[in-house]
């Protein structure tokens, strides 16, 4: 090869680095994110001397940059680093079972303009919920959940507007469902809110809401959930078990939709609608309520066991004792 041909070739290499090497200033970054968190074994494949966009476990490049970053299950002991705001071309971050994992959600992480989907899961992160996750304006999946956050949840998350999932359940959440999630900017996403400690009534401007998962099992919710069900609704996921919720099943509509309902361990009284039987429920639980007379023949109810629908007023008939 001539010397021309070979000059050519170096100042082409200087110019246009190989698509996959690793973007220094993000490579710089993930190093102070791994000190940040010890220098933890699962991280040992974070070598400085090596390319983080083919050798560094958790780590997914495009273009050079850093979009996707996955830390899980390892002995990770320290907090999130501020820099990670810093890998401004972030579309996944996905962090979970890091038990020692603790501190709050930095406020840089509003930098990730481009995330898509957040998951901080099963962690020692606590502290509230921040406002300012709203400002993260591209995110479908939001999941906090397994973690110690508390106090209340921020009203701000209705306006993220392409939201399609929340997961908050196993917290330490107060107070109850934010008035403002009776409107978000995008569809209405499947609200996961079980497991904390939270109380009230369910606002009244969720009565035009159409969930396609509600769960908010494991609270002190109390009064009425009837705005849940509806004929007019697409609603598939229905737990509401173990709270004190009291309304009449009997006048309820139900979705067509619905293939999963738990009111379990409530203050729920009535009759059981005919209109379960027209159902295609593949989860049904009624137990532990004030439900009265005959359980409707006919349909998918006489395929669950008898403990779905014990300890009630004065249920009767198949699969329970005949009226």
């Amino acid at each position: 090869m001539k010397l021309l041909d070979l000059s050519l070739l170096f100042f082409f290499f200087i110019l246009f680095p190989c698509s996959k090497s690793c973007n220094s200033n993000d490579k710089t970054t993930l190093l102070k994110i791994k000190k940040s968190l010890n220098n933890p074994q699962i991280l040992n494949s974070w070598d400085p001397q090596t390319n983080c966009c083919t050798n560094w476990t958790g780590v997914v490049c495009t273009h050079r940059r850093i979009t996707g970053l996955t830390i899980a299950a390892g002995d990770v002991v320290g907090q999130i680093a501020e820099e990670i705001g810093d890998l401004t071309d972030l579309v996944i971050l996905d962090w979970s079972s890091l038990s020692q994992l603790r501190g709050t959600i930095p406020r840089s992480i509003t930098k990730l303009k481009n995330l898509v989907y957040l998951r901080f899961r099963i962690t020692q992160l606590s502290g509230p919920v921040p406002k300012y996750i709203s400002e993260l304006q591209n995110v479908t999946f939001l999941d906090l959940s397994f973690n110690r956050f508390n106090g209340s949840i921020p009203g701000s998350i209705s306006q993220m507007p392409k939201l399609e999932t929340i997961q908050l359940s196993h917290n330490k959440l107060t107070g109850s469902i934010p008035e403002s999630f009776g409107s978000f900017l995008g569809k209405f996403p499947k609200l996961y809110l079980g497991n904390n400690h939270l109380s009230g009534e369910i606002p009244k401007s969720l009565s035009k809401t159409d969930f396609n998962t509600v769960s908010l099992s494991g609270n002190n919710f109390s009064g009425d959930a009837s705005m849940f069900f509806g004929h007019n609704k697409t609603t598939v996921r229905l737990d509401l078990s173990r709270n004190n919720f009291h309304f009449d099943l009997s006048k309820v509509k139900f979705a067509k939709s619905l293939v999963s309902l738990d009111l379990s361990h409530n203050r729920v009284f009535g009759e059981l609608p005919l209109e379960l039987t027209k159902l295609q429920l593949t989860h049904f639980n009624l137990s532990f309520n004030r439900l009265c007379g005959s359980i409707p023949q006919g349909g998918l109810l006489q395929n669950f066991e008898v403990y779905e629908f014990s300890n009630n007023l004065c249920l009767c008939g198949a699969p329970l004792k005949r009226c």
